[in-house]
């Protein structure tokens, strides 16, 4: 086993496909290929899996991610059609307008979510600035970005898990948790820049994360009310719906469970005012 190599754990029945982050004294630190988890085990544990080597990850091509894909862009379709109905009742044939969907400023915890996330942000046409930051520095990180960007939707994600080293019962303690800490963090600092969850939206987490003292802390969305493992790119699924909804209705976890892998047990959160607006008229070009 080398570092890079994809695993499965044994011990797990090969559940989850790892890519290894580092080997020390004949043990692996791990992350997960699919699903925003980090785990650690024993070599002997390990196993390898062939059958990741040659995918691209994390992958956006299981039909429950495609059909989540096109259940946002039949949304932005189905909002396209709502404008240029309300065009054409109210103004001559041939109207125009221009759109403003929310901008996305998405911090991740792993580089190669990080591309695959702004790949997919760019097709679903979303405007969004990405910055891969290690969890532990997502705070200071986001104290300098925000004012630089401006967001109306912030992703904070990465990778997080439940530590096996931990009192019993102990569940509700942010020491349990991989991440957890500095993702309660890191929300703080953003809320404390924007107090509105209007103005400014907040998805955060990542598998088994602690959703009650993230929602706490001012997240929107969060991750995981069963302490389950959460898809990889579930939060860019709940941030482009939220970027492509009119700031005149309200959503709920109701709206864009179906645009998630996980569903309810993976993700929550409060109703939230969309962040896309319509101008009329129609421009050739807006800043």
């Amino acid at each position: 086993m080398r570092q890079g190599d994809f695993v499965t754990r044994k011990s797990y029945g090969g559940d989850v496909i790892f890519k290894i982050e580092r080997i020390e004294r004949l043990k692996a630190d791990l992350r997960g290929v699919d699903y925003r988890l980090m785990a650690d085990a024993p070599l002997s544990d390990l196993a390898a899996s062939h059958a990741a080597a040659s995918v691209d990850h994390p992958r956006s091509t299981t039909p429950q991610m495609l059909e989540a894909l096109r259940r946002i862009e039949k949304a932005r379709q189905q909002l396209h059609d709502k404008n240029q109905s309300a065009l054409s009742h109210k103004l001559a044939a041939g109207s125009s307008y221009f759109e403003v969907p929310g901008k996305v400023l998405h911090v991740d915890g792993d580089p190669a979510y990080l591309r695959k996330s702004m790949q997919l942000y760019g097709e679903l046409r979303v405007p969004a600035e990405g910055f891969y930051i290690p969890e532990s520095q997502m705070p200071d990180a986001l104290y300098r970005l925000l004012p630089q960007i401006k967001p109306d939707i912030v992703v904070i994600t990465g990778h997080d898990g439940i530590l096996k080293h931990r009192k019993i019962g102990d569940m509700n303690n942010l020491g349990s948790y991989k991440n957890s800490q500095h993702f309660v963090n890191a929300v703080q600092v953003a809320r404390q820049y924007e107090r509105n969850r209007d103005s400014l939206i907040i998805v955060a987490g990542a598998c088994q994360s602690h959703f009650e003292a993230l929602l706490r802390a001012g997240a929107n969305f969060a991750s995981s009310p069963a302490r389950i493992l959460i898809h990889a790119l579930d939060p860019l699924c709940i941030a482009s719906k939220l970027s492509y909804t009119s700031v005149k209705e309200m959503i709920s976890m109701l709206d864009v469970v179906d645009l998630t892998v996980t569903g309810l047990d993976g993700l929550g959160g409060v109703e939230t005012r969309g962040s896309y607006r319509m101008g009329i008229p129609g421009i050739q070009h807006m800043e």
